[in-house]
């Protein structure tokens, strides 16, 4: 497994398994201790696992949690998904900053996302499950949701939106998002 920094985004970083394929199909460790240590992070800070099903064209997101923030690392396991992550850390040299990933069952990336950092995706196969490990329980009342169509962050979604939840539709805007933040 190999860790490469994202340079738009301060602190995240890619894990790239080397999958061992044959006849049967593949195999791929997804998760390495030692490799995670090697970046600088603690392997035993994840105290969760989740997993999403999504169809093509769903979108989920952008969201983040307040407070603490969430760490999180991401994989598709099956299918394809255009993945998006946005540094909302006022204190990060890529402050603002978006960038996209296309992560898939097929390579098994793993995307280390920084906590204070806005996450999204959109399924881009019928069928597309992601796998979410993170570094806290979850806690509803700290969920942040901010609009996925922002004109300030101008995301290029890949597909028409299909399906999305009522949360995500009615999400508020960057700015308004920031600014309560900041009172």
């Amino acid at each position: 497994m190999k860790a490469t920094e994202v340079p738009e985004i301060a602190g995240a970083h890619l894990f790239e398994p080397t999958p061992y394929a044959d006849e049967r199909g593949f195999f791929c460790r997804t998760f390495d201790a030692d490799v995670i240590r090697s970046v600088g992070l603690d392997p035993h800070a994840f105290v969760q696992d989740s997993v999403s099903r999504s169809v093509r064209g769903v979108l989920r997101g952008l969201h983040l949690r307040s407070g603490a923030g969430e760490a999180k690392l991401v994989r598709c396991s099956y299918g394809r998904i255009f993945d998006v992550v946005v540094d909302l850390r006022p204190t990060s040299p890529t402050y603002r900053n978006w960038t996209s990933f296309e992560l898939s069952g097929e390579t098994q990336v793993t995307l280390y996302i920084p906590a204070g950092c806005a996450h999204g995706f959109q399924a881009l196969t019928e069928t597309a499950d992601t796998s979410y490990r993170i570094d806290r329980p979850h806690d509803p009342s700290e969920d942040v949701t901010i609009a996925f169509d922002d004109p300030e962050l101008a995301i290029d979604w890949p597909l028409p939106v299909t399906s999305m939840s009522q949360r995500d539709r009615e999400a508020p805007s960057l700015a308004e998002v920031l600014k309560h933040q900041e009172s």
